[in-house]
């Protein structure tokens, strides 16, 4: 299917329909889209406009739009709908996302809607769904599977597998669980029409399967699934029990959610903002390491104010501390930004005094064909070598500390459960600046001599 481009033009004329209630027009604009390029198209109108479109097109299709909206535009048009027409939209999705949309509810008006299903044994479903944290397996799973029994033979479980499949759109994987429902493996296509009807599914299935424990992070879900190049997985439960199966479009969900995290946590912010929030909500989330940074601005103050007396035989050296601190803040992110996105790949591998003695080495080879550099524009610029070999030295010492600090940080962080993200950015800038300004001025007072 070709991409839906959504122009302005789409827009203008989706508002005038709206706005002249030609039902006909919206609906033969929008008949044809994918429910995620309609959704799109709501989050472009006013409230107004969105919940006239939403009421107007058939549950099947506004169910899934809803799924797709931004969380505060979804958020606005379920305080407009009543129970009974939430119910009606929960009725056509899938149980994950129903649990999703219900999950977001006031407390009271989750039970009137789950109250208001029509089909019992999906809001069954979807209340054990709901016991489940958001973030781990039994949070995004689906209950809508197909499972034999190895007990069955051929024929008896293709007479089953019509009756569990009538009501599901997608059917990724056949399980085979025993009489307990416990996991016993999967069943292919293959298997099942080149072998005959009165054949036992005992003898045909394949036992080699992963699956992931209903607690499982859901961060380890996604890493387990990459490995594995898995489509689904099967959850189940302490007891090996198949409770539901997980698919890789909620898994794309969680690896986005985590990039966008990660990314902003190593921009120095706290938690998980857009950019439609609040002033009050933004500023919540990025004071904390923006102090951290004024914090490590009066640190550099005082270190250089108990090096005032050098500044007057070496004034030179002062104009080099923004190199110096720069050098320091960008080498440490460097090394901890390739530290973390190893981490989250799970690609760091071994002890960590091997990865800092390989970060050491690296850090040395950079830092010496910089202050060689470095070292020729000084000399050049002021005719003194001693002046020249003070700052070049310290350079090198500068980064190879600043390598160690960046490489350190995460990997003790990840160790000890924190997410090792939040050493990126402002952290390792903001420490490394301050190590490095003192580092600077004590190499360079020792090679001075004074």
């Amino acid at each position: 299917m070709q991409q839906f481009e959504i122009t302005s033009e789409f827009i203008a004329n989706v508002k005038n329909f709206v706005d002249e209630g030609d039902n006909a027009s919206i609906s033969k604009l929008l008949g044809e889209l994918h429910h995620a390029d309609i959704a799109e198209i709501l989050d472009e109108l006013n409230f107004e406009q969105s919940i006239y479109i939403i009421r107007l097109l058939d549950s099947d299709i506004t169910s899934e739009i809803i799924a797709e909206l931004d969380e505060d535009v979804r958020e606005k048009v379920l305080r407009s709908l009543s129970s009974k027409e939430i119910a009606e939209e929960i009725d056509e999705l899938e149980t994950d996302d129903a649990a999703d949309i219900i999950a977001e509810l006031p407390e009271a008006q989750k039970e009137e809607v789950i109250a208001q299903l029509e089909d019992v044994e999906k809001a069954k479903d979807i209340v054990d769904l709901l016991r489940y944290n958001e973030d781990t397996a039994g949070g995004l799973m689906r209950k809508e599977l197909i499972a034999v029994r190895d007990s069955w033979t051929v024929l008896h479980c293709v007479k089953e597998m019509r009756k569990q499949a009538e009501a599901f759109e997608k059917v990724h994987t056949i399980y085979v669980v025993n009489d307990d429902g416990i996991l016993k493996g999967r069943l292919s296509l293959k298997s099942l029409l080149t072998t005959s009807t009165k054949t036992p599914i005992s003898e045909i299935f394949n036992p080699k399967i992963t699956s992931v424990k209903v607690e499982e992070d859901d961060e380890e879900v996604a890493k387990i699934m990459q490995k594995y190049d898995l489509i689904v997985v099967p959850v189940i439960d302490e007891m090996g029990r198949l409770m539901g199966q997980i698919t890789i479009d909620d898994v794309v969900d969680v690896i986005r959610e985590e990039a966008d995290k990660d990314y902003q946590l190593a921009a120095g912010i706290t938690q998980d903002v857009e950019a439609s929030d609040s002033i009050f909500e933004l500023t919540k989330a990025r004071l904390p390491w923006l102090f951290l940074g004024l914090i490590g601005g009066v640190g550099a103050f005082l270190i250089m104010e108990g090096f005032k007396d050098f500044f007057k035989n070496y004034a030179v050296l002062f104009f080099f501390t923004p190199l110096i601190a720069a050098m320091a803040g960008n080498v440490g992110v460097q090394s901890s930004a390739i530290i973390v996105q190893g981490l989250a790949n799970n690609d760091v591998k071994g002890s960590i005094n091997n990865r800092l003695i390989k970060e050491m080495l690296l850090a040395t080879l950079n830092g010496i064909i910089l202050a060689l550099f470095l070292f020729a524009f000084v000399w050049g610029y002021e005719g003194d070598p001693s002046k020249a070999f003070a700052i070049s030295v310290s350079l090198v010492a500068v980064i190879i500390v600043a390598g160690l600090v960046g490489t350190f940080i995460p990997l003790f962080l990840n160790k000890r459960g924190i997410d090792p993200a939040i050493a990126t950015g402002p952290f390792i800038t903001t420490s490394n600046d301050i190590f490095g300004i003192l580092i600077y001025f004590w190499i360079a007072k020792m090679i001075l001599g004074i």
